[in-house]
């Protein structure tokens, strides 16, 4: 097996050796044709007949030809390997040729072909030795070449060699090793080529300048992989002294180019940036930028930024000459350029903002507001806008870039606002002003729509479990405005800090305006916004006056000259906000008087120059000044020569000799420099100090770009973030007005359906970002897109409406949308529930909407608990509308297309289209699923469909009309409460509240309004007792309203009774445990008495009292009095059946062992604790009901019972009256545990049994007295019978307790009087009554009794003896003898 694999492992090294023979053998060949093409070409005069070359073979025998014979003589012998082989040997002879002088252009360009095969074939290699020479050779010599003898077309033939050969230097392998010289060199040789190709062919200049391209391209492409050998070396002190470390940058390498070539290049490429063309006109010279050469280099740059990445921001020096050099000419020319040249500068910085941001912070500021905010606006051409916003729109397509601005200056009081400034210009031209779309405007609206979206998708990420809100914030401590936070240190905090100074960026703009108009009191509103410490600080005055935008100039100079120690100070502070290094004395001392206006008085001009000379002093590195006084003095020189060159009341100006001759010897005794002071005369008699308050400077001036140089050296950079949701919000705020304004005017004006789509797309993310407290804005939102509905139009006809449903797809889309829009986030809806619910109502009207909206069965079938909700299983909704479900809903829209309109008009009648449509909008889902709905945006839709029930702002055309709208809105009503019902306590008090406000409208009538709120409110009371509640609030409240409603108009109970009996009945037998309150239970119960006026009604009435009388367990001592009216409701009921009525009374008589259960168990009842109410009967009880709490109450209840039966008593029905008094008789055989106290004996007596005797007896003598009443009047005598044997049973059963009152002596003769009256009853025309033969034998049996017990006895002490005697003789003389005799 060892031997196999041996013999396989030298067939491989036979393989391989034999392939590098072959591979050497061919290098040979190709080296041998190449030597002999150059000695071939330079041997033959006639190649370049041009200058007539004669001379003998011998001239060109020369040292060119030797050393390629000498070359030749080496090709097939060599004594190794060509990489082995130094380079220079058989790279000399063909660059001598190259550089040679005296050779024709045709032995130039196959000596330029020989070398570019050379480096092609790789001869050698970066680890040949001698490689780094070689490739430095080939460089020297490529540069080096001379066209001496050449005509323009081998010329042109030769360049393109030349360009070859250049970009096969820097691909080749070697080219690592060339020194960043050579590098720069081969740079600077193509760009001579790029220059000289400019008068030349079309195809030479494209070459020459990609193969600038490709050089560039491979020079900061090895960027990423260069290490600074000592970037500390390559700090700002190295600034002023680059020349002398350019040994020292060699990009970490120990050979080879790196970090100096690039900084040279780059250099260069700025500096072309800046290249001027003269161009002559009229006799007049200009200087223009050249607009090919500046394209040129930004695609350079942009190839060096691009190919670098991150890396280039890691050198020092290549750093700061973007932020500097190649920023400020961006800014500069990006203002006045060529729509192409701005395109370019544009994607320039765009490419920085991706890597390099957070060190351009400031130079991005100055960029959006000096370019591409002025460019955008309508002050220029519509193509330069369209680029700027092009522009605008690619940065703001960026994944975190809006977040950023917005964090780095919208929240920066020192900034301005970027962000919003941003989104303002994009809704600025959104708006088609003329009513016709552009593509300015299109293109400005998708950027806006990029900017929602970006913002809807990050606010409403998928997955987060932060709730809906506001996210409020206020400023409750001092915090310095000015100081900025670490994000790294802790984000939670530095999101707060964020949010912190926005707020107070808000306020400094508010105190500002104060300011203005009162200083002093915009002072106490910066200390009363916390804005400034108390007591003061000068730095937070300082910078107030430094940083707020639109403050008065003139009064920030008179405080900052005001000689006060605190304003001293201030003014020392104000002045240190200004970073002066690098300016010159009038570039500096420009830029500080243009931040306020310089005061009149002279010592206060002292003050503040005294201020600026000692910071200015303070930032100069040379030695220029001998001290701040010389600084001083010259600045006073400066604003004296500012008056005299520039007032047009001087007449003579000084001259510049005059000026210098001024200052001599001020800088301590020694002079100036002539050459500096004369630049200051010219600067200053060329333009003039801005010292006036509205002199205003809009271009980026020089002062202006060396301040933010040098502030961007101090303050924070950039700061890198994502996005939160509380940031989100705020953003959004910014521009939340005048977003709905353009997304509402541009779906005004659009046609094309892809735009529409667009506008709805944008409508459902500002909708998504108003769910975090910007309900406002999407009230707004909803109002303005329901005008296009053409639903809420007062003058359009139903003809009208109908035809611009079916034939103008802008309406259909609309009416979708916002109910769409109030489908998912009917959340944050308030005030534009009203637009919503009028356009609901105009549908109705139009006979759109399906008969039945709601599905009242699922909703009573639903369960109440709050986490649950009453949610449609088929149409779960989260309450967060999410990015995902974005692509599902818009996708709904394509069926409103005018394709998919036709099609449905082919497949069916317009009506069918438009029902089609409606059921797009799942109008029902808004109120049946809405039980996660706040407490505000739930009282705006019920104030709104309340409203619109009672006809406020509504118009009916017939009664027909009113009552189907009232209905209607009464159904969203119930539905809404029905799916809320869990809160109900929480929401109701509210529309209980319009409700009453309703009730007062001037031409408010109750029907239909109240018949349709009974019926709903019955079927929210239903589902309120189908699930036990602990809250009894909501059970009040729903029969407060019920019994409001109802009092607007009686006859309502009579209209609603079959729904009325039938809801409370179902309550009563099915869900009674769970009505706690009295109040509850007296309103149900008086509801439940509507069922016995009608007979279709009685019988669902009686059951449920039935019902809740067998069971007793939900009868209370708070409710029992309630029970007892309602029951005898039912007696007074004509043509009832009357075995019902006799099982209500035995229940009620049955009753009395709860009074006695309650009675013993001290009150323990369910009800024990139940309110106390007043009740609307009659009974002469009334005033001893005082609720459960009072000791006799469960006494005053059986009272009550007793009151009752009598006066069921009355009846008409004989057998009803007589199973009262039955009842009565067996309540009272009952209750005697409640009648052991002799008081409520004889107050049970007085106030029922005599009561129903004398009544009874009154109602027989009435009876006596009509005609053809015998019947009546037999069957009344009848009863009266049996409650005179009652009154005697009763009597002598409670006789004990009776005659132990004081009162015993009145009762009993109470008893001896009505038994009189009945003896001698007179009926008239109907003969003698026969009461008359029962009477005494009641005396008999209640006297003997009476005598038994010795309670009648003859007493010296008590008369009653003597007092019945006399009695017995008026009543019934015969029983004188027997009961009393001698």
């Amino acid at each position: 097996m060892e031997n196999v694999e041996d013999f396989m492992r030298n067939d491989r090294n036979k393989k391989g050796t034999t392939r590098s023979k072959r591979r050497q053998m061919g290098l040979s060949c190709m080296l041998n044709t190449e030597v002999g093409a150059v000695i071939a070409v330079v041997r033959r005069p006639e190649c370049n007949p041009l200058y007539s070359l004669t001379a003998s073979e011998d001239t060109y025998d020369s040292s060119l030809i030797s050393s390629l014979r000498s070359l030749r003589s080496l090709i097939f012998n060599p004594q190794q390997e060509w990489r082995s082989i130094d380079p220079s040997i058989y790279l000399a002879p063909f660059l001598d040729v190259v550089q040679s002088d005296d050779v024709p252009a045709a032995a130039t360009g196959v000596a330029l072909s020989a070398v570019l095969k050379i480096l092609k074939f790789e001869v050698f290699d970066e680890k040949s030795p001698g490689a780094r020479e070689g490739i430095e050779s080939v460089v020297s010599g490529i540069t080096s070449c001379r066209l001496e003898k050449t005509d323009p077309a081998s010329e042109d033939a030769v360049m393109m060699k030349i360009l070859q050969v250049l970009t096969g230097i820097m691909h080749h392998r070697a080219s690592t090793l060339l020194s960043d010289q050579s590098v720069c060199t081969l740079i600077n040789t193509c760009f001579q080529v790029v220059q000289q190709s400019a008068t030349r062919g079309d195809l030479l200049q494209r070459s020459a300048r990609y193969t600038m391209h490709e050089l560039v391209q491979d020079v900061f492409k090895r960027l990423p992989e260069i290490e600074a050998k000592d970037r500390e070396s390559d700090s700002e002190s190295d600034m002023d002294d680059d020349d002398d470390d350019d040994d020292d940058e060699g990009g970490g390498l120990e050979y080879g180019y790196g970090v100096r070539c690039a900084i040279d290049i780059f250099h260069f490429l700025c500096s072309l940036l800046n290249v001027v063309s003269i161009v002559e006109a009229d006799g007049s010279t200009s200087h223009t930028a050249d607009e090919d050469v500046q394209i040129f280099a930004l695609v350079l740059i942009n190839s060096a930024i691009e190919l670098s990445g991150d890396e280039i921001g890691k050198h020092p020096k290549l750093l700061r000459m973007i932020q500097d050099d190649l920023f400020h000419h961006l800014i500069y020319y990006g203002t006045w350029s060529s729509s192409f040249v701005l395109s370019m500068i544009c994607s320039t910085v765009l490419n920085a903002f991706h890597f390099l941001r957070r060190s351009i912070r400031f130079q991005l500021e100055a960029f959006f507001g000096y370019v591409l905010f002025r460019v955008a606006s309508f002050g220029s051409t519509i193509a330069l806008q369209e680029v700027a916003l092009e522009g605008i729109i690619n940065f703001c397509r960026q994944p975190t870039f809006i977040i950023e601005v917005y964090t780095n200056f919208d929240c920066d009081p020192c900034c301005r606002n970027v962000f919003e400034e941003i989104g303002r210009l994009l809704c600025k031209h959104s708006f088609a002003l003329n009513g016709h779309v552009t593509s300015l405007h299109i293109q400005a609206f998708e950027g806006l729509l990029i900017m929602i979206h970006n913002i809807a998708d990050n606010i409403d990420k998928e997955g987060s479990t932060a709730s809906l809100g506001a996210y409020p914030i206020q400023l409750s401590e001092y915090r310095p405005f000015w100081e900025e936070m670490d994000r790294e240190d802790d984000v939670e905090a530095w999101v707060e800090h964020v949010r912190m100074r926005r707020l107070q960026k808000k306020k400094l703009l508010i105190a500002a305006n104060h300011f203005n108009r009162d200083n002093k009191k915009g002072l106490e509103y910066l200390k009363h916004a916390k804005l400034i410490s108390d007591p003061p600080d000068p730095k937070a005055h300082a910078h107030f006056f430094r940083y707020t935008p639109g403050i008065d100039k003139k009064t920030i100079g008179e405080f900052l000259g005001d000689p006060d120690p605190f304003y001293l100070q201030v003014l020392k502070e104000f002045t240190d906000t200004f970073h002066f290094q690098g300016m010159n004395l009038d570039t500096a001392l420009r830029f500080y008087l243009e931040s306020f206006l310089l005061p009149g008085e002279s010592q206060k001009i002292q003050r503040i120059l005294e201020a600026f000379a000692e910071r200015f002093y303070d930032h100069q590195s040379s030695e220029m000044f001998a001290s701040k006084d010389t600084v001083l003095i010259l600045c006073y020189s400066l604003i004296m020569l500012n008056t005299d060159q520039h007032n047009p009341q001087v007449k003579k100006k000084m001259t510049e000799e005059e000026f210098i001759r001024n200052n001599r010897a001020i800088n301590a005794g020694q002079d100036l420099p002539r050459e500096y002071l004369s630049e200051l005369f010219q600067s200053i008699s060329t333009c003039a100090f801005s010292l006036s308050q509205s002199t205003v400077s809009l271009d980026m001036s020089p002062s202006r770009w060396i301040q933010l140089i040098n502030r961007s050296k101090v303050v924070q950079p950039f700061i890198q973030c994502g996005y939160d949701r509380r940031i989100c919000r705020d953003m959004f705020a910014c521009i939340a007005g005048p977003s709905v304004a353009a997304l509402s005017s541009f779906f005004e004006h659009a046609d094309e359906e892809e735009l529409l789509h667009e506008c709805i797309e944008g409508l459902f993310s500002v909708a998504r970002i108003c769910q975090y407290g910007l309900e406002d804005t999407l009230d707004e939102l909803i109002t303005s897109f329901c005008k296009f509905t053409t639903l809420l139009n007062p003058y359009a006809s139903i003809e009208e409406t109908m035809f611009s449903f079916s034939h103008d797809m802008k309406p259909r889309m609309a009416t979708v949308a916002v109910f769409t829009v109030a489908n998912y986030f009917r959340d944050s809806i308030q005030g534009g529930w009203k637009n919503v619910v009028d356009c609901l109502l105009k549908l109705k009207r139009l006979k759109l909407l399906p008969q039945s909206v709601i599905d009242f069965d699922a909703l009573m079938d639903a369960p109440t608990t709050p986490e649950s909700g009453v949610m449609s299983p088929s149409d779960n909704i989260n309450h967060k509308f999410g990015s995902h479900r974005v692509s599902s809903m818009i996708s709904r829209f394509s069926l409103l297309s005018s394709e998919g309109m036709e099609d449905g008009l082919s497949l069916g009648s317009e009506f069918e289209h438009n029902t089609k449509m409606i059921k797009m909008c799942k109008i029902g889902s808004i109120f049946t699923n809405c039980s996660n709905i706040p407490k505000e945006c739930l009282q705006s839709l019920g104030r709104s469909l309340i409203f619109a029930a009672a006809g406020k702002g509504q118009k009916f055309s017939t009664p027909v009309e009113e009552e189907e709208t009232v209905e209607f809105c009464w159904d969203l009503i119930t539905a809404v409460s029905l799916a809320n019902v869990h809160t109900f306590h929480i929401f109701w008090p509210s529309f209980h509240e319009y409700l009453l406000s309703v009730a007062q409208f001037p031409m408010f009538s109750p029907i239909p309004f109240a018949e349709k709120a009974i019926l709903g409110l019955l079927k929210v009371c239903l589902k309120l007792f189908s699930a036990p509640r602990e809250d009894k609030q909501a059970e009040e409240l729903i029969f407060k309203s019920i019994t409001l409603m109802w009092k607007l108009d009686k006859e309502i109970l009579d209209t609603c009774h079959d729904v009325i009996s039938q809801t409370i009945s179902k309550i009563l037998i099915e869900y009674p445990a769970n009505v706690q309150t009295q109040i509850g239970w007296k309103s149900m119960l008086n509801l439940l008495s509507v069922a016995w006026r009608h007979p279709d009604t009685y019988d669902v009435g009686i059951e449920a009292l039935i019902a809740l009388f067998s069971d007793g367990t939900n009868i209370s001592r708070a409710n029992y009095a309630s029970c007892i009216d309602c029951a005898f409701g039912c007696f007074l009921a004509k043509n009832s059946p009357v075995d019902k009525k006799k099982k209500i009374l035995d229940l009620l008589a049955d009753s009395v062992k709860l009074l006695i259960q309650w009675h013993r168990g001290q009150y323990s009842d369910p009800g024990s604790n139940g309110g106390t109410a007043s009740y609307g009967t009659n009974s002469s009880t009334e005033d001893n009901l005082r609720g459960p709490s009072s000791a006799n109450y469960n006494m005053n209840l059986f009272v009550k019972l007793g009151e009752a039966f009598r006066r069921t008593s009355l009846s008409r029905q004989e057998e009803i009256r007589n199973h009262a008094v039955y009842s009565l008789h067996k309540s009272f055989n009952l209750a005697e545990d409640l009648l052991f106290m002799p008081s409520n004996c004889i107050n049970y007596f007085n106030l029922v049994i005599f009561a129903m005797v004398d009544e009874l007896h009154e109602k027989m003598l009435e009876y006596s007295r009509r005609e053809n009443a015998e019947r009546e009047t037999r069957s009344m005598e009848g009863t009266l019978k049996l409650a005179m044997e009652l009154l005697s049973d009763m009597y002598l059963q409670s006789l004990k307790q009776i005659t132990e009152s004081p009162g015993f002596r009145t009762f009993w003769l109470g008893i001896l009087r009505r038994m009189d009256t009945c003896m001698k009853a007179d009926l008239g025309q109907y003969g003698p009554s026969t009461l008359s033969e029962i009477i005494p034998d009641l005396l008999r049996k209640i006297i003997t009794q009476m005598k038994e017990e010795g309670i009648l006895e003859p007493r010296e002490d008590d008369d009653m003896w003597e007092i019945t005697y006399i009695q017995i003789q008026w009543i019934c003389p015969p029983l004188k003898d027997e009961l009393f005799p001698l």
